[in-house]
């Protein structure tokens, strides 16, 4: 009987360990992953643009990578069918490497075409990469809600310095030698991820394949439950709005009294307070249900966006810049919570591809539609953006109440 507490202290303890060392090589594989995601498209860019080649082609062949994002849910029912989910992650990586390593190799002796066909094809299992990967931390981070929100701030985080990392190596790389290297660096990066993607703890399968909706059910799904529904239009609404603030941070600089290159601070600002906000979700997670907690860190997010496009000095902005990376970075982890959290185990791949894939889009919608309403009010798109989020933030208050009283 003595020794009873000690076994399962032991039991515990190693338990622990486990998580930890799993979160541990969760981290590091998101981080390689996505940061080769973040960083290709610039390589590409950067690849057609020193090539002396026309700027619509570079655009064109960096969309060949984003674009394809919107049908990752398509491929993303094997992640929920599949035996073993890190193998389904793990070839996506290397599917991810090898077809741009082949595109930047094949790019100055090929037409134009035989690159796009193969960023395609990379662009295709991107969300894999991210979203797919997010999927997997339920099974990872433990059992209590506590430390699934420390987790999730984690994986943040890696987005975070993924976005960071990937665009600022390959930047490194092209100066010291060229794209190409900087590309072929980045391919390297995923076959990395790959390996460590396996070595990831297992979960076994949560529902046998027939009883795992196809992508169009699960999409249908995720409109008529509440907690989903809520989470999939704050998620989009909120990315195309924040996407607005590179494209204002370059505009306004003339109404700041700055150089041009300042806007590298202000979204250098907004990056930072990202990770500072990501870094205070692990320390001290959020307790709140994550379907209320969407709602008024959207709402903060929104406000941001205003201080942002009120600020009339630098240093104002660089601070309001910060305030809104550090909510964002709260907000998304609110949304991933509300993912595992409510997403059924049947099809919660599936619910993270999804809703990762509609947040690029709509984050690349967002930039797109900020620079064609840059004019002489360089500001108009954070306002609008802002008004946005206030609209869908009552939206969704009114559709919780709606629930409450209909009981649905």
């Amino acid at each position: 009987m003595s020794l009873l507490p000690g076994k399962i202290r032991t039991r515990t303890d190693a338990g622990k360990s486990t998580a930890s060392g799993g979160l541990a090589r969760y981290v590091v594989a998101a981080t390689l992953a996505r940061s080769a995601d973040g960083g290709a498209v610039v390589a590409i860019v950067l690849l057609v643009t020193t090539s002396g080649a026309p700027g619509w082609l570079a655009g064109i062949l960096g969309a060949c990578i984003t674009a394809p994002h919107l049908f990752g849910p398509l491929i993303a029912r094997r992640l929920d069918t599949a035996r073993d989910g890190r193998t389904v992650i793990a070839l996506a990586c290397i599917a991810h490497g090898v077809t741009l390593a082949a595109a930047v190799l094949l790019y100055p002796v090929t037409p134009p075409i035989v690159p796009g066909v193969l960023l395609l094809a990379s662009g295709l299992v991107g969300p894999l990469l991210t979203g797919g990967i997010s999927s997997r931390l339920a099974a990872i981070a433990g059992s209590d809600r506590t430390s699934q929100r420390r987790a999730q701030g984690w994986d943040v985080a890696t987005y975070g310095i993924g976005g960071t990392i990937g665009p600022a190596l390959v930047a490194a790389v092209s100066a010291w030698a060229d794209p190409a290297m900087a590309a072929l660096i980045l391919s390297g990066s995923t076959v990395v991820a790959a390996a460590v993607v396996r070595l990831l703890p297992y979960s076994p399968p949560a529902a046998v394949p027939s009883d795992v909706p196809r992508p169009g059910r699960t999409l249908l799904m995720m409109v008529a439950s509440g907690p989903l529904r809520r989470t999939l239009y704050l998620t989009v609404v909120v990315a195309l709005s924040v996407a607005a603030l590179p494209i204002t941070a370059v505009a306004s600089t003339g109404e700041l009294q700055v150089e041009p290159a300042a806007a590298g601070l202000l979204t250098a600002a907004y990056g930072l307070g990202g990770l500072i906000g990501s870094a205070g979700v692990m320390i001290r997670p959020m307790r709140t249900d994550a379907d209320p907690l969407m709602t008024w860190l959207g709402a903060a997010v929104g406000a941001a966006l205003c201080g942002a496009a009120l600020a009339g000095v630098f240093p104002a902005a660089i601070v309001a810049y910060a305030f809104a990376g550090l909510l964002n970075s709260c907000f998304f982890a609110a949304t991933l919570a509300a993912r595992s959290e409510y997403a059924p185990a049947e099809a919660r791949g599936q619910v993270f591809v999804w809703i990762g894939a509609l947040k690029i889009t709509a984050g690349s919608a967002g930039t797109a539609l900020a620079g064609a309403m840059i004019t002489s009010a360089p500001q108009l798109p954070l306002f609008l953006a802002s008004g946005l989020i206030l609209v869908t933030v009552t939206v969704s208050v009114l559709d919780r109440r709606r629930k409450g009283t209909a009981g649905l």
